[in-house]
């Protein structure tokens, strides 16, 4: 019980970050953390990127689609098709589009082409909080923590906020730490030991 009670504060606190920023910073910012993903190795040598649509307090990475859409990359989206359980999709066009259940933005899966897990270069994860080492705390669904397991070519990193880090996120088991965190004021890189 006191693993979860950290957890839970450790999540408020990332989501109190990011949500106490202003509507301009907030785009500004997110701006500055797409060109730098864009700019990065990862992104660079990536032909199929996994994205996601920003909602609430996330970063939102509408200009990193525009980049990789100019430099011919195929950039999915995740949908969540279970309590436990998503995929990758690419939509076929500008009407693929429906609002999911949280109120994000989904791909409309009869009208986007599922792609495997094993065809990602680069995923990019949205992210409640992280710490120094990489390590990424989402909201608690644990979506991302079972499928990017099969990511097995992917480059794994997470957009976030300068005001989203924290001292230490409490781990599970399970937690597949980033390899990059990409801020507005910095890239934060995993120790490999």
């Amino acid at each position: 019980m006191k693993r979860q009670e950290e957890r839970n504060t450790v999540r408020k606190s990332g989501i109190l970050g990011r949500d106490s920023l202003s509507e301009r910073d907030r785009t500004e910012f997110s701006s500055v953390i797409a060109e730098k993903i864009a700019a990065s190795d990862e992104f660079k040598r990536a032909g199929t990127i996994l994205i996601y649509k920003g909602v609430k307090g996330e970063v939102h990475l509408e200009k990193l689609e525009r980049i990789a859409e100019a430099e011919g990359k195929k950039t999915a989206f995740p949908l969540c098709i279970s309590k436990s359980e998503m995929i990758a999709l690419v939509p076929c066009g500008t009407d693929c589009w429906k609002k999911g259940a949280c109120g994000i933005m989904e791909p409309i899966r009869e009208a986007s082409a599922e792609i495997s897990p094993e065809e990602i270069d680069l995923v990019i994860c949205p992210c409640t909080a992280f710490d120094d080492s990489c390590n990424r705390m989402g909201m608690g669904g644990g979506y991302y923590d079972r499928y990017l397991p099969w990511c097995t070519n992917a480059d794994i990193a997470a957009a976030a906020f300068e005001g989203q880090k924290v001292t230490q996120v409490p781990v599970e088991s399970h937690d597949r730490p980033m390899d990059k965190v990409f801020t507005e004021k910095q890239v934060y890189c995993r120790r490999r030991d």
